[in-house]
Protein backbone atom coordinates (compact mmCIF):
# COMPACT_ATOMS: atom_id res chain seq x y z
CA UNK A 1 0.00 0.00 0.00
CA UNK A 2 1.87 3.33 -0.58
CA UNK A 3 2.48 5.07 2.26
CA UNK A 4 0.37 8.49 1.06
CA UNK A 5 -2.58 6.82 0.51
CA UNK A 6 -5.32 7.46 3.61
CA UNK A 7 -6.51 4.75 5.66
CA UNK A 8 -10.04 3.41 5.37
CA UNK A 9 -11.44 5.52 8.61
CA UNK A 10 -9.42 8.78 7.47
CA UNK A 11 -11.54 7.92 4.17
CA UNK A 12 -14.54 7.92 6.05
CA UNK A 13 -13.72 11.59 8.13
CA UNK A 14 -12.81 13.16 5.09
CA UNK A 15 -16.45 12.40 3.35
CA UNK A 16 -18.62 12.65 6.22
CA UNK A 17 -16.88 16.32 6.49
CA UNK A 18 -17.54 16.60 2.89
CA UNK A 19 -21.30 15.40 3.08
CA UNK A 20 -21.63 17.57 6.50
CA UNK A 21 -20.66 20.66 4.38
CA UNK A 22 -23.31 20.07 1.88
CA UNK A 23 -26.18 19.77 4.69
CA UNK A 24 -26.17 16.09 3.78
CA UNK A 25 -26.57 15.19 7.46
CA UNK A 26 -27.45 11.00 6.80
CA UNK A 27 -24.63 10.40 4.57
CA UNK A 28 -22.21 12.90 7.13
CA UNK A 29 -23.84 10.40 10.08
CA UNK A 30 -22.90 7.06 8.07
CA UNK A 31 -19.58 7.73 7.11
CA UNK A 32 -18.72 9.08 10.86
CA UNK A 33 -20.46 6.12 12.14
CA UNK A 34 -18.25 3.94 10.33
CA UNK A 35 -15.03 5.87 10.65
CA UNK A 36 -16.05 5.35 14.65
CA UNK A 37 -16.70 1.48 13.94
CA UNK A 38 -13.02 1.41 12.75
CA UNK A 39 -11.47 2.38 15.70
CA UNK A 40 -11.34 6.31 15.19
CA UNK A 41 -11.94 8.40 18.10
CA UNK A 42 -12.60 11.15 15.71
CA UNK A 43 -15.51 9.49 14.52
CA UNK A 44 -17.13 9.15 18.37
CA UNK A 45 -16.27 12.75 18.62
CA UNK A 46 -17.83 13.81 15.22
CA UNK A 47 -21.24 11.37 15.82
CA UNK A 48 -21.41 13.44 19.32
CA UNK A 49 -21.36 16.89 17.48
CA UNK A 50 -24.03 15.71 14.84
CA UNK A 51 -26.39 14.59 18.22
CA UNK A 52 -25.54 17.87 20.02
CA UNK A 53 -26.32 20.06 17.40
CA UNK A 54 -28.90 18.09 16.09
CA UNK A 55 -27.77 17.98 12.44
CA UNK A 56 -30.61 15.23 10.90
CA UNK A 57 -31.11 13.98 14.19
CA UNK A 58 -33.55 15.18 17.30
CA UNK A 59 -31.17 17.41 19.57
CA UNK A 60 -29.62 15.12 22.53
CA UNK A 61 -27.10 16.57 24.88
CA UNK A 62 -27.39 13.20 26.66
CA UNK A 63 -26.42 11.27 23.61
CA UNK A 64 -23.77 13.81 22.29
CA UNK A 65 -21.81 13.28 26.19
CA UNK A 66 -21.78 9.61 25.46
CA UNK A 67 -20.24 9.97 22.20
CA UNK A 68 -17.86 12.55 23.63
CA UNK A 69 -16.86 10.61 26.71
CA UNK A 70 -15.94 7.32 24.22
CA UNK A 71 -13.89 9.70 22.09
CA UNK A 72 -12.45 11.41 25.59
CA UNK A 73 -11.30 7.85 26.74
CA UNK A 74 -9.75 7.05 23.38
CA UNK A 75 -7.05 10.20 24.08
CA UNK A 76 -9.32 12.65 21.52
CA UNK A 77 -8.51 16.53 21.96
CA UNK A 78 -11.63 17.95 20.81
CA UNK A 79 -13.84 15.61 22.49
CA UNK A 80 -12.58 16.73 25.56
CA UNK A 81 -12.68 20.07 24.88
CA UNK A 82 -16.92 19.28 23.51
CA UNK A 83 -17.50 17.65 26.63
CA UNK A 84 -16.42 19.73 29.15
CA UNK A 85 -18.42 22.78 27.41
CA UNK A 86 -21.17 20.44 28.11
CA UNK A 87 -20.52 20.59 31.81
CA UNK A 88 -19.74 23.96 31.48
CA UNK A 89 -23.38 24.38 31.04
CA UNK A 90 -25.09 21.47 32.63
CA UNK A 91 -26.19 19.99 28.82
CA UNK A 92 -26.84 16.23 28.88
CA UNK A 93 -24.41 16.18 31.56
CA UNK A 94 -24.18 17.73 35.53
CA UNK A 95 -22.85 20.75 35.67
CA UNK A 96 -19.69 20.68 37.35
CA UNK A 97 -17.05 23.02 36.93
CA UNK A 98 -14.27 20.95 38.34
CA UNK A 99 -15.24 18.40 35.80
CA UNK A 100 -15.01 20.63 32.71
CA UNK A 101 -11.68 22.52 34.25
CA UNK A 102 -10.20 18.99 34.23
CA UNK A 103 -11.34 17.85 31.00
CA UNK A 104 -10.09 21.47 29.44
CA UNK A 105 -6.64 21.13 31.07
CA UNK A 106 -5.96 17.61 29.77
CA UNK A 107 -7.14 18.91 26.41
CA UNK A 108 -5.01 22.22 26.86
CA UNK A 109 -1.92 19.26 27.22
CA UNK A 110 -2.91 17.55 24.24
CA UNK A 111 -2.32 20.95 22.29
CA UNK A 112 -5.92 21.74 22.19
CA UNK A 113 -5.69 26.02 21.89
CA UNK A 114 -9.25 26.59 22.64
CA UNK A 115 -9.09 25.02 25.55
CA UNK A 116 -6.31 27.29 27.24
CA UNK A 117 -9.10 29.87 26.74
CA UNK A 118 -11.43 28.09 28.54
CA UNK A 119 -9.11 27.61 31.24
CA UNK A 120 -8.66 31.19 31.71
CA UNK A 121 -12.39 32.22 31.39
CA UNK A 122 -12.29 29.63 34.48
CA UNK A 123 -9.97 30.90 36.75
CA UNK A 124 -10.62 34.41 36.22
CA UNK A 125 -14.85 33.74 37.08
CA UNK A 126 -13.25 31.76 39.73
CA UNK A 127 -16.13 28.84 38.61
CA UNK A 128 -13.23 26.20 39.55
CA UNK A 129 -12.37 27.45 42.83
CA UNK A 130 -11.33 30.77 43.85
CA UNK A 131 -10.68 33.32 41.02
CA UNK A 132 -7.43 33.60 40.00
CA UNK A 133 -6.31 36.07 37.67
CA UNK A 134 -2.70 35.94 37.48
CA UNK A 135 -3.54 32.27 36.62
CA UNK A 136 -6.25 33.07 33.93
CA UNK A 137 -3.59 35.44 32.72
CA UNK A 138 -0.88 32.70 32.04
CA UNK A 139 -3.79 30.41 29.86
CA UNK A 140 -4.73 33.60 28.18
CA UNK A 141 -1.36 34.36 27.15
CA UNK A 142 -0.52 31.09 26.31
CA UNK A 143 -3.52 30.58 24.33
CA UNK A 144 -2.80 33.82 22.42
CA UNK A 145 0.48 32.90 21.83
CA UNK A 146 -0.40 29.98 20.35
CA UNK A 147 -3.26 31.56 18.02
CA UNK A 148 -6.26 31.03 19.34
CA UNK A 149 -8.25 34.42 18.56
CA UNK A 150 -10.54 34.48 21.72
CA UNK A 151 -7.39 33.73 24.07
CA UNK A 152 -5.89 36.72 21.88
CA UNK A 153 -9.21 38.89 22.56
CA UNK A 154 -8.74 38.10 26.39
CA UNK A 155 -5.25 38.47 26.46
CA UNK A 156 -5.39 42.07 25.18
CA UNK A 157 -7.70 42.34 27.77
CA UNK A 158 -5.49 41.91 30.21
CA UNK A 159 -2.78 44.13 28.64
CA UNK A 160 -4.99 47.14 28.24
CA UNK A 161 -5.82 46.91 32.05
CA UNK A 162 -1.83 46.55 32.45
CA UNK A 163 -1.80 50.21 30.72
CA UNK A 164 -0.01 48.15 27.79
CA UNK A 165 -2.29 49.28 25.12
CA UNK A 166 0.39 48.69 22.17
CA UNK A 167 0.35 45.07 23.15
CA UNK A 168 -3.00 45.13 23.53
CA UNK A 169 -3.57 46.15 19.62
CA UNK A 170 -0.76 43.54 18.82
CA UNK A 171 -2.81 40.73 20.01
CA UNK A 172 -6.35 42.16 19.23
CA UNK A 173 -4.49 42.08 15.03
CA UNK A 174 -3.25 38.42 15.77
CA UNK A 175 -7.28 37.96 16.71
CA UNK A 176 -8.63 39.17 13.43
CA UNK A 177 -5.58 37.17 11.32
CA UNK A 178 -6.61 34.08 13.05
CA UNK A 179 -10.84 34.92 13.55
CA UNK A 180 -13.74 35.24 12.50
CA UNK A 181 -17.00 37.28 12.36
CA UNK A 182 -18.01 36.87 15.95
CA UNK A 183 -14.50 37.83 16.59
CA UNK A 184 -14.78 41.22 14.30
CA UNK A 185 -17.39 42.02 15.94
CA UNK A 186 -16.79 42.11 19.44
CA UNK A 187 -13.53 44.00 18.63
CA UNK A 188 -15.40 46.44 16.34
CA UNK A 189 -18.03 46.91 19.08
CA UNK A 190 -15.39 46.93 22.15
CA UNK A 191 -12.77 49.51 20.32
CA UNK A 192 -14.18 51.25 17.73
CA UNK A 193 -14.15 54.14 19.95
CA UNK A 194 -11.92 53.55 21.96
CA UNK A 195 -9.19 56.84 22.98
CA UNK A 196 -6.39 54.89 21.94
CA UNK A 197 -5.93 55.21 18.59
CA UNK A 198 -3.86 51.96 17.89
CA UNK A 199 -7.01 50.41 19.16
CA UNK A 200 -8.85 52.27 17.70
CA UNK A 201 -6.98 51.04 14.22
CA UNK A 202 -7.52 47.64 14.88
CA UNK A 203 -11.40 47.86 15.49
CA UNK A 204 -11.97 49.98 12.32
CA UNK A 205 -9.76 46.58 10.17
CA UNK A 206 -12.74 44.50 11.94
CA UNK A 207 -15.33 46.37 11.02
CA UNK A 208 -14.04 47.20 7.35
CA UNK A 209 -13.78 43.30 7.39
CA UNK A 210 -17.67 42.53 8.30
CA UNK A 211 -19.11 45.38 5.67
CA UNK A 212 -17.15 43.59 3.10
Amino acid sequence: MPQDRPSLPEAQLALGQMFLDRGDFALATDHFAAAARGGDARGFNMLGRIHERGWGVPADAAQAAAYYRRAAEMGDAWAKFNLADLHCRGEGVARDDTVAFALYLDAAQGGHLKSLNMLGLLCEEGRAGLPDLAKAAEFYRAGAEGGDCWACLNHARLLLAEKRPADAAAFLSRAIETGFADVYRAIADTYGDHPDQRLAAVAAVAAGILME
